[in-house]
């Protein structure tokens, strides 16, 4: 009943007047404030924050769009843009290949890390990877590739944001838990925390004792209880950014001026070819969708174009704090993101 309410309202809305929809909030935003209200977890309420802009009619709408979110993965779109830059400024050839060797490893998602090692990859596989698999091989070979942690903040800052920032490498973003449980931990090398974090016997074998040494003092429950304050503390994040701010970057590669016209439409390419996600943005849609993932304890994020019958759609869309299960919190995204193609495609 509250489903047929909401989308009947919101057909109503589509066809009124432009005069009475600037007038006052509009009808897009009373939909998504309601829809964001009701999430929930079994340990009560999480925040959602989204921005929404249709590229054709130019209408916004958002809730929450200027607080600060966990990016989870999606802040590898940054890399890929300066990557594509310096492609454009012919600092960087994509073409060119890149060897992969033992202490690149991550753990997490991707498939790098299921390879043997030595592949040899373009630049440009290294980016495709790490956007269509989320891979943290890829991501930290191209945070060093376009010039660090503090390369990155400085570009973002240059444009103009004052919310996306990246706080680490996602090696040093993983050594968090390990520090926790002892500070000497801190020492840790890429293949000790791979081996933590893998089952392959080259990385595992000759580190049984020390995996089991550290295992043990991850048992202890302060570890957990720390690592779960944190979630809430954006200095321990992987990085930072609002969901206006994430709109207004989504809309410079839809636009093609974030870059030039040919890496632009080289970058929505890759983004059409996600392999991930496909409970959030895309779950109820016919319609294709550019988008990159992002999830990490508590959070469940997605950010792209969806080109709706009626233009293209930017939404970036964000959420943190809940406790239930990951699915139901990827469901959330594709429910809203129906309304918003409903609300501008009309219900089919």
């Amino acid at each position: 009943m509250r489903k047929m309410f909401a989308l009947a309202a919101a057909l109503f809305l589509l066809n009124a007047p432009a005069q009475a929809q600037t007038a006052q909030k509009s009808g897009l935003t009373k939909l998504l404030e309601s829809e964001i209200g009701r999430f929930a977890g079994p340990d009560g309420p999480y925040k959602g924050g989204i921005y929404i802009k249709h590229m054709t009619t130019g209408e916004e709408a958002a809730v929450n769009a200027n607080d600060h979110f966990e990016t989870a993965s999606t802040f590898k779109l940054a890399m890929m843009v300066m990557a594509y830059q310096m492609q454009d400024r012919k600092e960087l050839d994509l073409n060119a290949r890149y060897t992969i060797k033992p202490s690149d490893m991550r753990g997490g998602s991707g498939v790098f890390r299921y390879h043997d090692m030595g592949g040899n990859p373009t630049w440009r596989d290294i980016i495709t990877q790490m956007v269509i698999t989320s891979d943290n091989v890829a991501t930290d070979l191209m945070i060093a590739k376009v010039g660090g942690v503090a390369k990155i903040n400085e570009w973002l800052k240059a444009q103009g944001y004052t919310a996306f920032h990246v706080n680490s490498t996602v090696f040093e973003f993983f050594r968090q838990r390990y520090e926790v449980a002892d500070p000497r931990n801190k020492t840790l090398t890429t293949e000790e925390l791979f081996a933590l974090m893998s089952d392959v016997p080259m990385f595992v074998n000759p580190r049984k004792d020390m995996i089991a040494r550290i295992n043990a003092q991850l048992a202890d429950k302060r570890v957990s209880d720390e690592m779960l304050k944190r979630r809430s503390q954006e200095q321990y994040w992987l990085a930072a950014v609002s969901p206006a701010e994430m709109g207004r970057f989504l809309e410079g590669i839809e636009k093609n001026t974030i870059a030039s016209k040919e890496a632009c439409e080289e970058m929505k390419r890759i983004m059409l070819r996600q392999q991930a996600g496909t409970r959030k943005i895309p779950h109820w849609l016919s319609v294709p969708v550019a988008h990159k993932t992002g999830e990490v304890g508590g959070v469940s994020n997605d950010v792209g174009m969806i080109y709706a019958k009626s233009g293209p759609i930017v939404i970036a869309f964000y959420t943190i704090g809940y406790t239930g299960l990951a699915a139901d919190a990827d469901d959330n995204l594709g429910r809203v993101a129906r309304m918003v193609v409903e609300y501008f495609d009309g219900a089919n």
